[in-house]
Formats: structure tokens, sequence, C-alpha cells
């Protein structure tokens, strides 16, 4: 039998949480909202705890390490335990952590890479090993590290920019060359904790305990290879404020608490009605995905618009769909008007057929709209006003950074460099919902926050998924979905359900497309092996 815990959703119920599924590690627990902060937030709440609320300092970093050590206790039980100390909080942190083990009967030894007091009040008089960084040469280091059971990394906090100086890159390098576990506290040393950046040495981390909240640049790439698994607890923070502005992790029950119901009493077309434009000739496939993840994620009738070449291959594949003749006119503006939601781009190529097809959608009914792959491009080489046509109506967008390159004009580097400036920029350039895919992907609209996703893996990295996940927003959207929330749980929904057909390097879109029942089933704050009621988030690495 699993072993179990009871752990207390945002609402406080209790839910019964089996340990992690090895075959499934993926899915994170969390309580419904949580949200990703910067440095720049962090320290805000930091300040509230202490000077609006009256939380000491002491206080909250006595709270921070000895979760930290309960946390390293419960993953790391066997072995001594050595922590590398820099100057700062986080250094505190790590020294109350050591302190904490050391009362519990554990082997700790302390290794300080910065200026402070061997004497620490912090160990509060404990008889720690303390040495100093510059006393080690490689052979002092491996045989403090060698045997160890698990490093911690208490060299760097939220609040470093650039790369780690001389002294400070030299210990992450010496724990990076380390065969032990190692456990970053708050963020990994070297990560830039607002926007994910490395821009040199940086601990790769096998867990990291995060406080209070999860930081935003530990969930984004390259900063999440370093991080390993993310656990987040509470050490006696205030609510946040004003969260408008707050990113927010796309957690399983926020997921679920968006899905929409179905009344007993109803029929096909109370239940949303889809019409897809997709394929050109030679590109069926991409409108089957499309149009069988629609299906799949519970739309109640769909309609496909595509070319007379590709008529055979979808009646074929996906029966349960209405077939239109794109060179029928009178089906075409029947499809247009007589619908709940659209989605433009799909294999639709960037053809006079395709900007036909574009103009007659974007001059038609003002229906909700979903652009994707082609329809972009188009925009992009200025067939319609992109800006215009997001103001006209509900509208979500769903490039790569290649695509989100050629909207904003931008070099594609530039764009994976900085994907939350990028996200920001054509929110505001563009006026509607913007899914910039990536790992992870993030949603934003006008006026509000950044949703950042939470089962990204490098299995999706394979063509046809993107129609996918068009596929699903489409459908949510048409059930009745704001344009955010279809897109936030769509990257939910076809992440979990890749992680469900757990087909590693294999994995096609018609497995998720197989598997997205099952996704859509679950219930539950997700999945975790720790029992303690002060983590409120638990995520495996990305991979």
């Amino acid at each position: 039998m699993p072993r179990t815990s009871g752990v207390a959703d945002s609402f406080g119920a209790s839910l019964s949480t089996p340990m992690i599924d090895s075959r499934n590690p993926l899915r994170p627990f969390a309580r419904e909202v949580v949200y990703a902060l910067t440095a720049g937030e962090s320290k805000t709440l930091d300040s509230a705890a202490i000077e609006t609320v009256g939380v000491p300092q002491p206080v909250l970093m006595e709270n921070a390490g000895r979760s930290a050590a309960q946390i390293t206790q419960c993953l790391f039980p066997e072995g001594s335990v050595v922590g590398i100390v820099g100057s700062g909080n986080n250094g505190g942190d790590a020294l109350v952590l050591l302190r904490t083990l050391r009362a519990w009967g554990r082997e700790v030894c302390a290794v300080l890479v910065a200026e402070r007091a061997m004497d620490d009040p912090l160990l509060h008089g404990w008889d720690i090993p303390v040495i100093m960084d510059e006393v080690l040469d490689q052979s002092g280091w491996d045989a403090l590290l060698g045997p160890c059971g698990v490093a911690i990394d208490g060299i760097l906090g939220i609040g470093a920019k650039g790369p780690p100086r001389d002294r400070q890159a030299s210990a992450i390098a010496q724990l990076n060359r380390a065969s032990c576990p190692v456990l970053a506290i708050d963020v990994p040393s070297g990560i830039d904790s607002s926007t994910g950046a490395v821009q040199g040495e940086a601990i790769r981390a096998t867990v990291t305990v995060g406080f209070g909240a999860p930081k935003l640049g530990s969930l984004l790439s390259p900063a999440r290879v370093h991080t390993g698994r993310i656990v987040v607890v509470d050490i006696g923070f205030p609510p946040s404020g004003n969260t408008d502005d707050l990113a927010q992790v796309i957690t399983p029950l926020w997921a679920q608490r968006q899905l929409p119901s179905r009344p007993t009493d109803t029929h096909k077309n109370a239940v949303g009605r889809l019409t897809i434009i997709a394929g050109q000739p030679g590109m069926a496939g991409a409108a089957v995905l499309t149009t069988q993840a629609a299906l799949t994620a519970g739309v109640g009738l769909v309609r496909v618009c595509s070319v007379p070449e590709n008529r055979e291959i979808l009646q074929r594949s996906t029966p349960e769909a209405i077939y239109v003749d794109v060179s029928d006119d009178e089906a075409l503006e029947l499809a247009l008007e007589d619908t709940d939601a659209v989605v433009l781009g799909p294999g639709l190529g960037t053809n006079r057929l395709s900007v036909d097809l574009a103009n007659k959608v974007t001059k038609g009914p003002g229906r909700p709209l979903v652009l994707d792959a082609d329809a972009l491009n188009l925009a992009a080489e200025g067939f319609f006003d992109l800006r215009a046509l997001g103001k006209s109506r509900p509208m979500l967008s769903t490039p790569h950074a290649g695509e989100m390159s050629r909207l904003l004009g931008e070099s594609k580097s530039n764009i994976i460099g900085d994907r939350l400036a990028a996200l920001r920029e054509a929110v505001e350039r563009f006026e509607h919902c913007f899914l910039l895919k990536g790992t992870p992907s993030l949603i934003s609209n006008t006026g509000r926050g950044i949703l950042v996703g939470s089962q990204g893996t490098s299995d999706l990295a394979v063509g046809g998924m993107g129609d996918t996940l068009t596929g699903v927003c489409g459908g949510l959207i048409a059930q009745g979905l704001g344009v955010m929330e279809a897109g936030a749980v769509s990257l939910y929904l076809t992440g979990r359900a890749a992680n469900l057909a757990a087909r590693g390097a294999s994995l096609t879109p018609s497995d998720v497309i197989r598997w997205m029942p099952d996704a859509l089933i679950e219930r539950g704050a997700g999945t975790s092996e720790l029992g303690f009621p002060f983590v409120f988030y638990d995520a495996d690495a990305a991979r």
C-alpha cells in the first residue's frame, strides 16, 4: 500500500495524497493558487512580514531553516551534511538548517565562502565544525563532499545578479563536480531568481527548497534545469496584497476548477460548437490532430473546414466532425456564423487561398478566435491587422519562439533569451491574449498577470503537438472558458496527458489525445511523498 498523507488544499479540505508515482513523477502537488514571485516581489513580502505584521527577521529565518532541515532529513536521511554558506540571509538559513540537524543527531559541517563570523549567533552555541573555504585545496573539498549524504547550497540568494564572483563561483564548481546530492536554499546559487537567466557558474541542485513562494526565475529556462525538484514551504509570510500583477503557476486544482461543467439535460449545440479552418493540400494531419484534440476536450460539435483534397482522410480519421469544403462559400459562411469559437491556422499554409480564408475569418462574425501557426505567419506578413483583430473579439494567439520573433520583428535568440519580456511586449502591442510556447509555456492577457505552465516536458518536442494544443484551446473556448483560462487549462491537460502516457521520447500527439480523457477526470491537488502540512508546492524536475 502506498504511504499517504493528509494535505490541506486552499479551501482547507483534507486531501489524501499518495507517494509520487515513479512512472508519472511530473504531476506537481500544490495548493490551488500558487504565485511565483520575482526577487523584488519576494523582498516586498518579506518586508511586509517584518514591518507591517511584526514578524521578526530571526523568526522568519528560523522557520525557513528548520523547515528546510525537515525536508533534508526526509529526503536525505543518511550520511553527513555539508553546508556551503554565504554572507547573506541565504547563508543564515543554511546555518539554521545545519544547527537543527546537529541537534537531531546528524553529523554536519559548515564551509564559509564569504566574510562571516565563524561563531555566528545563529549556531546557538552548537559545536558545529566551521571551515573557511580558503584553507581547502582540491583534496580538502573531495574529503568533505565525497562521503557526505547531502550538500547544502547556501551561497547566494534571490538578490544575486549577474555571474557569481570568483570565490563563490569556485565553490559552486566544487559542488557541481561532487557526486553527492545538493539541496539549494530558496534558489540555486548563480541563477537570476526573477528572469531565469544563468550568466556564469550555477548550482545544479537535486532539490530546491523555496520559502513563501516559488521564485519565478526558478521556473523558467534555462534556470529550471538547475533547480531539480522544487519544494516550497510556508514560513509565516502574510497573504500577498495586490496579486493582479503576480505570476501564477497553473496547478492541478486551479486547472480543475476552471473546467466547464455540463448540465444533465444538455445537447451538442449547448456544450460548444467549434469551427476549425486548417490543412492545405498535403497537410491534412494538422487538421486531423486539431479536430481530434478538440473533440476529446469535450466540445459538442466540430466543423472542420479544409480543401477537397483532405476530405477523405478527414472523414475517415474523424467521422465525428462535420467536413466543410472551403471552396463552398455558403457552407463556410454558415460554419463561421453558427459557431461559438473559431480556430485558424494549423497546416493552413501562406498561399493565396490561405490569405482569402484568413480574410473571411477576420471580416466575418466576431466569434472568439484562436490563431496558430500559419495564421500568425500571415499576420506577421501584414495580411491582416493583428491588433485591430484582437480588439474586435476575444482572441488567443499561440506562437512558438520563431513565430513570436516574426510578429515582433526580433531575433529568435532575443525571444528565447527573455521570454517574459517578449510575452509582455506582444500583449501590449497587439492587445489580446498570447500563449508563448516553450519550457515552460507562458500566458498573459491585457490587464492580467502571467500564468506559468507546470507540466513541461521535452517529450512534447515533436511535430503536431502545437496542433493538438490548439484544438484543446478551441474546444474549451467554445465551451465557454475565457481565452486566457482556456489556454492555461489546455497547457495543463496536454502536458498531463503526455506524462500519463509515459512514452518518453516516443510520445506522439496521438498519445496525448488518447490520454486526454484520463487527464480530464483526475481530481485532487497532485502527488507528493512529503507529509508536511507546511509544504504547499512540490514539483519534480522538468525533463
